[in-house]
C-alpha cells in the first residue's frame, strides 16, 4: 500500500441522492476503483451501479471486495456500518454526522486506533475553496455569525436541520475558533418533519468568543454566509456568490478618511469539494497522510450540534411551561 501507484480499492454503501455523487466521484477517481455499490433498496443500487460502471452487491460480498469503504447511509446507520467495516480491518470514510451518540462515536474513533485503520468523517465544508480562503485570511475570532437556511426538501428530515444542515457551520466554526464551548442557548422548531426544520443557536466559547448560528431547511431562498469579527478586521464571506471582503489594518485598498485601514475582495473558482474530500481519504490510507477531518473532529462537531438540541428541548419545556407554544407532539 505505499506505493502511490497502488489504486486503492472502495466500496460504497448507500446509493441515495449524495451516495449517488460518491459513486460517480469514485469511478472517475486516479487512485481507487469502485468495488461495488450496496444499499438497502437494490434497485437503487443496480440504478446507481450502472451508472457509475460497477455492479450491485451484498453487503457482506462489498465489504470483502474492499480495502475500505464510503457510508452514505442514512444517519442511524452510520455507527453500525461503520463498526462492521472496522472491525472487518477496513478504512472507513463516514458521512456526517459521525454516529448517533458520543458513546457510539467513542467507541468508533478506539476501535479505529486499536485496528490503526483511517477514520475520516464527512464534513464537506473542510475541503471547499471557501474554508481555505477564510482561514487563511482570519485570525482568532472574537464573533462569528453563520447563516445557512434553504427551501424544504424531503431529504435530509431522518434527522433534524441541526444534524443536516446547522452541523456544517458548527464544524467550521469549532475549527477556527478551536477552543472549548462554555455554554449554548438555543431555540427551534418543527413544521414540515419530526424534527427541528429551523433553529438558532447561540454559542459561547470558554475564551469569551461568541458565535451565533440559525439553520433552516424550510426557507424560499438559499443562502449561505457568514461574517467574523476578531482583533485584526472584519471579514464576511457568500459561499454562494463565492466572495469574501475583509476589512482590517495595512490590507488591501485603503478606506477614505481612515487611511490605517484598508479594504480586499476576493474570490474563488469553482472547487470539486467531494473530489478533494476522496483524495484527502486516499492519501491517508495509501500515504500515511494525517486524516484531515478524524473521528476528534466529527466527535466535537456532533457534541455540539447534541449540546444544540438539548438547549432548543430546554427553551422548548420553558415554552410550553410558560404557554408561549402548546405541547409539540410531532414524531
Amino acid at each position: 500500500m505505499s506505493d502511490l501507484q497502488t489504486r486503492l480499492r472502495v466500496g460504497l454503501i448507500g446509493a441515495g441522492h449524495f451516495g449517488r455523487f460518491h459513486a460517480l466521484k469514485l469511478a472517475a477517481a486516479s487512485r481507487a476503483v469502485l468495488t461495488g455499490i450496496y444499499d438497502a433498496n437494490p434497485e437503487r443500487a443496480q440504478t446507481v451501479a450502472w451508472e457509475a460502471g460497477t455492479q450491485p452487491l451484498g453487503l457482506d460480498e462489498l465489504l470483502a471486495a474492499s480495502d475500505a469503504v464510503i457510508i452514505a447511509a442514512p444517519a442511524e446507520f452510520h455507527f453500525e456500518l461503520a463498526a462492521k467495516a472496522l472491525h472487518l480491518g477496513k478504512h472507513v470514510l463516514v458521512e456526517k454526522p459521525i454516529a448517533a451518540t458520543l458513546d457510539q462515536a467513542s467507541e468508533l474513533a478506539a476501535l479505529a486506533k486499536a485496528k490503526k485503520l483511517v477514520l475520516q468523517v464527512g464534513h464537506l465544508e473542510r475541503f471547499s475553496a471557501a474554508h481555505g480562503a477564510l482561514s487563511k485570511r482570519m485570525g482568532k475570532p472574537l464573533y462569528i455569525e453563520a447563516v445557512r437556511v434553504a427551501p424544504f426538501k424531503p431529504r435530509g428530515t431522518d434527522v433534524s436541520v441541526i444534524l443536516d444542515l446547522m452541523i456544517h457551520d458548527l464544524d467550521l466554526i469549532l475549527a477556527l475558533v478551536d477552543e472549548p464551548i462554555d455554554h449554548v442557548d438555543a431555540v427551534g422548531a418543527r413544521v414540515a418533519s419530526a424534527h427541528e426544520d429551523i433553529a438558532n443557536a447561540r454559542i459561547k466559547f470558554s475564551n469569551g468568543a461568541v458565535a451565533t448560528i440559525t439553520a433552516s431547511r424550510i426557507s424560499l431562498k438559499t443562502e449561505r454566509k457568514m461574517r467574523i469579527f476578531s482583533a485584526s478586521g472584519y471579514l464576511t464571506v457568500d459561499f454562494a456568490a463565492r466572495k469574501l471582503t475583509l476589512i482590517g489594518r495595512d490590507i488591501g485598498m485603503k478606506l477614505p478618511g481612515f487611511e490605517e485601514f484598508g479594504l480586499e475582495q476576493a474570490g474563488w473558482e469553482d472547487h470539486d469539494a467531494l473530489a478533494a474530500e476522496h483524495e484527502a481519504f486516499f492519501a491517508s490510507v495509501l500515504d500515511g497522510a494525517p486524516v484531515v477531518v478524524d473521528a476528534q473532529a466529527g466527535q466535537r462537531a456532533l457534541a455540539a450540534a447534541l449540546a444544540v438540541s438539548a438547549a432548543i428541548a430546554q427553551s422548548q419545556a420553558l415554552a410550553e411551561a410558560s404557554g408561549l407554544v402548546t405541547k409539540n407532539t410531532a414524531g
